[in-house]
């Protein structure tokens, strides 16, 4: 997975040509003679029964566009630009269509961040109104020779106004009391020594009604140390005016050092356990488990889980069944875990690609769905009622493959709320938003738009210099964060 950092382009647009008008004679039409209209659609021919197409200049398209071709005229490329699939000219830059979006912004921190996450928050669930708010968490990525300079960031993205050039918007639907604001990127910080690789956050229940829920994140570093961090002062500390962050809030809760100096970016916190249960995989191929105990610690399982002959890319705990989770792995495979497991074994391993398995998602709509996206541009989606025994998964296919993209898939995730969306990043510099209830037809499946090889089920492609990973936000529907080179971004399509 490449960390390099994005310098930004400026956007421009191409200026608008003028249109010139046409001279008009001051002479009138002499007495006797007819008047003459160069612009007519059509003329008569010699032979009164013959009528000819006239065109732009007044000849026939046919032979008019013979003799530009016979003269060497220049052909216009009409070809549809896909970000990705075509590359720019020398000093052109991509401009988004506005219409297109019902919210775009994009924040800029002082370092760039492979990784974040989104921090469930207190304002409602199923939010439509603006300006919006955001809470999540990043891990920088600085320079090298300023790795004292990383750091965890908590976050708090505000005044995300609607974007008043929608395709879609009516003025029926438009707020009076909505405010027309400038984004807002507020953070707090929490030193390290190390690039974070992955971040990830957990919250629990609140325990009292008065008390917010307790926020914690686990972050995989560059060195191979996972650090777990308590981050609900940081996020208090944004709306409780006058609230002090304790000094001893940036000591990590727990240090994992399993991994000893095996950097890897699998890390996953169980939907299914409230106190926080936490897989952690590194590129020696081993998998480690840590559970938080009743005290409020943290225990590691030195018996690693382990069959991957590469590079643990990413995990995945199931999302109704406890002890279930899945991993992919540069060894181009897809395995599915017992965590209960005293041998630490596999229970089923299927090859989902010949190249790395670099991400996967799991549907938490229609859990037996799992998506898988690999370092040659393609992914896929899986049926997982085909796994039920080692010999049926070695020889299932796929339900659904796409190879839309040219470059490595580096994250990929389900609608929360959809079972048919899914967003998907690449290392062609697009985020596209894909709808798998558009059924292929035979005669049109190569084409959309009348764009050729883009598939159907193909949505939306966003443009984002170097995108590394996105999350759909779970209380702002259809609402996507991103990372990459250049920062973040926070857009919701009129598609979605």
């Amino acid at each position: 997975m490449a960390k390099r950092a994005a310098e930004d382009d400026e956007q421009t647009s191409p200026q608008a040509l003028k249109a010139g008008e046409r001279p008009v004679a001051d002479d009138g039409v002499a007495e006797g003679e007819d008047f003459e209209d160069e612009f007519e659609d059509e003329y008569d021919s010699e032979d009164d029964d013959e009528v000819i197409e006239a065109g732009v200049d007044g000849r026939p398209d046919d032979e008019r566009e013979a003799e530009e071709r016979a003269s060497g005229a220049m052909d216009v490329d009409r070809e549809t630009f896909i970000p990705g699939r075509h590359k720019l000219d020398a000093g052109q830059t991509l401009a988004p269509d506005l219409s297109t979006y019902e919210m775009l912004h994009t924040l800029e921190p002082t370092w760039p961040c492979l990784s974040f996450d989104i921090v469930k928050d207190s304002l409602g669930d199923n939010r439509k109104s603006y300006p919006a708010t955001v809470y999540a968490v990043g891990g920088t990525q600085a320079e090298g020779a300023r790795a004292r300079e990383n750091q965890i960031m908590v976050m708090k993205l505000s005044g995300l106004s609607r974007n008043d050039q929608a395709g879609n918007m009516d003025s029926d639907d438009e707020d009076d009391d909505e405010e027309t604001t400038d984004p807002i990127l507020e953070t707090k910080s929490i030193p390290l020594t190390s690039t974070t690789n992955r971040i990830r956050a957990h919250q629990s229940p609140q325990a009292s009604s008065s008390a917010p829920p307790t926020t914690i994140t686990a972050a995989m570093q560059e060195s191979g140390d996972v650090l777990i961090h308590d981050v609900t002062p940081y996020l208090t500390a944004f709306d409780a005016p006058g609230y002090q962050v304790p000094t001893t809030a940036s000591k990590p809760l727990c240090t994992i050092h399993a991994h000893k100096r095996n950097e890897g970016y699998a890390l996953d916190w169980s939907p299914m356990v409230p106190s926080g249960k936490l897989l952690t995989g590194d590129s020696a191929g081993k998998i480690f488990a840590t559970t938080r105990t009743e005290g409020g610690g943290f225990v590691t399982d030195t018996s690693a889980y382990t069959g991957h002959t590469g590079s643990v890319e990413e995990l995945q705990w199931s999302p109704n069944e406890r002890n279930v989770f899945a991993s992919a792995s540069s060894d181009g495979t897809v395995k599915v875990w017992d965590a209960r497991s005293k041998s630490r074994k596999h229970a089923i391993s299927v090859k989902v690609s010949e190249s790395d398995a670099n991400v996967l998602s799991w549907s938490h709509q229609t859990p037996h769905l799992l998506a898988s996206g690999h370092d040659d541009g393609t992914w896929s989606v899986w049926d997982l009622r085909q796994w039920k025994s080692p010999d049926t998964a070695a020889t299932s296919k796929p339900v659904a493959n796409f190879n839309f993209h040219r470059e490595q898939i580096t994250s990929l995730e389900w609608h929360p709320t959809d079972d048919s969306i899914v967003s998907v990043c690449a290392g062609d510099n697009t985020l596209t938003l894909w709808d798998l209830a558009v059924e292929l037809d035979d005669e049109e499946s190569r084409y959309t738009a009348d764009v050729k090889d883009v598939p159907p089920q193909l949505l939306f492609v966003h443009y984002m210099e170097q995108v590394k990973e996105a999350h759909w936000h779970p209380q702002i529907p259809g609402t996507v964060m991103a990372t990459g080179g250049s920062g973040f971004g926070v857009f919701k399509t009129i598609s979605v």
